[in-house]
């Protein structure tokens, strides 16, 4: 299972009640530190089971990959 600092996928939902995925990456600088890039996509899902599906299917994300806020 993957560390739950460093899930790549958020799972949340907005101010209208869609679910949001977004997607981040982390890289680490020549001093180890980390820099997270963050990119919300454009979809909106009815359920997160849905973003899950998506996720699975355009990114290849795992169970344990997610995040829910």
């Amino acid at each position: 299972m993957t560390d739950p600092k460093s899930r790549p996928f958020l799972i949340n939902k907005d101010a209208d009640g869609n679910v949001r995925l977004t997607v981040r990456s982390t890289r680490y600088n020549s001093q180890g530190y980390p820099l997270v890039t963050v990119l919300l996509q454009d979809e909106l899902f009815k359920t997160a089971a849905a973003a899950r599906a998506f996720a699975q299917e355009h990114f290849g994300a795992r169970p344990g990959d997610y995040a829910a806020k």
